[in-house]
């Protein structure tokens, strides 16, 4: 995942991956120059692992018509190398507003969150804003690096959905999902998937504040966020938002 090379400093804190930190030391296990070697053995693994768990919860995903989706946020940063692991593989590019993909995990850095079970700290009111800066520059920073992943990939198998256009339309954007991945677009399956999965119908103790499913709801940042932690994400990601569509 990226990493700050510096913590609540005046300047923005670059990032980076281990892997670009260590990429040209000759010692290093993934040197680029020995991808030719490791790379298909690490694809062998990757897919290896994937199907035998695959396997295990449904066995009939061999099927034709069956595709195999792995979602990765935490990891999207790495997007060009995972596409590199499978001849044929597609890039579904889920682009949110970076301002709510902060109010996000602001929420979810507190004291007995979902996150809080996989180690995430208490965000403190002093540190708010370091919190801020820096989860805006790893928003911009994979967001950046999926850009690039978008823009090397075969345009027959890539597609971008913006989550403001899913949310307010989520059975037509599904729809052309589905097309753009092969699969039949039924009507009545994607109106039932998308009643299933609706914020609507999530139990009101399954969701809302400190809860993996929270808000579902676009430009919520603007109620959580003072003036001068607003100006601190503006700083870090403002040119890049705008860049977006944001």
């Amino acid at each position: 995942r990226p990493i700050a090379l510096a913590w609540d400093t005046p300047q923005p804190p670059p990032l980076t991956t281990f892997m670009k930190v260590k990429e040209d030391r000759p010692d290093y296990f993934f040197n680029a120059e020995y991808a030719d070697t490791w790379r298909p053995a690490l694809a062998e693994m990757f897919e290896a692992r994937l199907r035998a768990q695959i396997d295990g919860a449904r066995p009939d995903w061999r099927e034709p018509a069956t595709r195999v989706v792995i979602k990765e946020p935490g990891g999207s940063q790495m997007a060009s190398e995972l596409l590199a692991l499978g001849e044929g593989s597609r890039l579904v590019f889920l682009l949110r507003d970076g301002r709510d993909v902060v109010d996000s995990w602001l929420d979810a850095y507190g004291e007995g969150t979902w996150a809080s079970e996989d180690g995430a700290y208490v965000v403190t009111e002093e540190n708010r804003i370091p919190f801020i800066r820096w989860q805006a520059a790893v928003w911009k920073y994979r967001t950046e690096a999926l850009d690039a992943a978008y823009e090397a990939h075969d345009p027959e198998r890539r597609t971008l959905i913006r989550y403001e256009e899913l949310l307010a339309a989520p059975e037509a954007v599904m729809s052309a999902l589905l097309d753009d991945l092969g699969l039949d677009p039924d009507p009545a399956l994607v109106a039932a998937i998308v009643a299933a999965e609706a914020h609507a119908s999530v139990p009101d103790e399954e969701k809302g504040s400190g809860k993996e499913i929270r808000l579902a709801r676009p430009g919520s940042w603007r109620e959580s966020m003072g003036d001068e932690e607003v100006a601190a994400m503006e700083a870090e990601i403002g040119d890049s938002l705008r860049a977006h569509g944001y």
